[in-house]
């Protein structure tokens, strides 16, 4: 086809135009905020220069016959479209383009890995992780024009609802024995922060011997780097001093991700909305729920609570927009959560009255009372009354 380069002097004469104008980036997503989103992020960082953004493969693929493209922004499912068939469409034309695969779900991050994306980013994108992205593919592309080297290895960490861990290589993470995998997950919660020693033997072994703690807590070491190595990310886990730490600048994990997305989306608009919803739906389950670890429970409670503020302020902000679905999804997610809190109650109140499903509001108003009255012998507040008695 044309425009497809021809061996290595097209390799690097790239890389010294690169030297010289920066990084010519191309976004393609469906979703008109995450397309807006994103190039506000772009348009404020150096070496980076926009040259197109669009909403769907074939106006992705006319754009690029006969223009330069450094590094693309892929989102993996394209309303009719599919990301990873545009991925090998665009390497046609571009055999040396940069590809980074934008996605809603993590899952997709150990799948199709036949087009060598740089890197799979879960949305919402934080400006922070964007930067880190930018800064690699701008090394990337100076590695493999001189070198011919493969962009580099992910590893992908799941920990709400879950505790999974894989590659972007390798697949799933085979954990050698159970406290190697705890002690990876608690490094991960201390977010690259070094850890002591001894603080980790009083979390993770309590109650052992400290001779025995010791040499336990150095077999956990060995097997979660050989556990590692499978994937190439041994040398990540570091110690020092008697001080133990992960390096985190190539692993994305979900609940660093939640928090770095609801720190910058404190404030909320149309702009931004469609990130904020999406976000809400990344809140799978509470912090490694299906492990017993107890030195998480105040990380637990604490990103819970992060993640309840944020959502109630969401589901109010779609209420005072006449979204009421979204919102209504959000008000109930809570209530699962726990069903007696009253300011999720009181919301869910709000958006069935403003619906004007009178007959929902009956029934969830009953229900509500039975439940109160039933578990704690009590009755709703007067606030709560006083808001039914608006709407009725």
């Amino acid at each position: 086809m044309g425009g497809k380069p021809s061996g290595t002097r097209k390799h690097v004469s790239l890389h010294h135009e690169r030297r010289g104008r920066g990084m010519r980036v191309l976004l393609v997503d469906d979703e008109p905020a995450m397309l807006l989103a994103m190039k506000r992020l772009l348009s404020s960082m150096n070496g980076v220069e926009l040259v197109g953004s669009f909403r769907s493969a074939r106006e992705a693929l006319d754009f690029v016959r006969d223009k330069e493209v450094d590094l693309a922004f892929l989102d993996i499912q394209i309303a009719e479209d599919d990301g990873l068939e545009l991925a090998r469409s665009l390497r046609a034309f571009h055999s040396e383009l940069i590809i980074v695969f934008t996605t809603s779900h993590a899952e997709y991050a150990m799948d199709a890995y036949d087009v060598y994306p740089l890197d799979y980013m879960v949305k919402p994108i934080s400006r922070t992780r964007l930067a880190q992205t930018i800064a690699r593919a701008a090394s990337s592309g100076r590695a493999s024009s001189e070198a011919g080297v493969p962009p580099s290895n992910r590893l992908t960490v799941r920990g709400l609802g879950c505790f999974e861990v894989g590659s972007t290589q390798a697949g799933a993470v085979k954990w050698i024995s159970k406290k190697s995998m705890e002690l990876f997950a608690y490094l991960l919660v201390n977010r690259g922060r070094s850890v002591s020693k001894l603080r980790i033997l009083e979390d993770i072994f309590p109650g052992f011997p400290l001779k025995n703690a010791e040499i336990y807590l150095n077999t956990a070491v060995y097997q979660l780097r050989k556990a590692l190595s499978d994937h190439g990310f041994k040398e990540i886990v570091i110690n020092a001093q008697e001080q133990y730490r992960v390096d985190l600048s190539e692993v994305d994990v979900d609940f660093i991700q939640l928090e770095l997305g609801m720190e910058e989306l404190s404030e909320l608009g149309a702009a931004n909305a469609a990130a904020a919803v999406e976000l809400d739906r990344q809140f799978t389950g509470e912090l490694f729920e299906d492990k017993s670890f107890e030195w998480a429970a105040m990380e637990r409670e604490r990103l819970a609570l992060l993640y309840n503020s944020f959502a109630k302020r969401l589901a109010s902000w779609l209420l005072a927009q006449n979204r009421y679905s979204e919102a209504l999804l959000i008000a109930r997610r809570l209530i699962h959560r726990n069903e007696f809190e009253e300011e999720s109650n009181l919301l869910l109140l709000r958006i069935l009255g403003s619906m004007g499903d009178n007959q929902a509001l009956i029934h969830y108003y009953e229900q509500y009372t039975m439940l109160l009255s039933g578990e704690l012998g009590l009755q709703p507040s007067m606030e709560f009354r006083r808001l039914y008695e608006e709407y009725q």
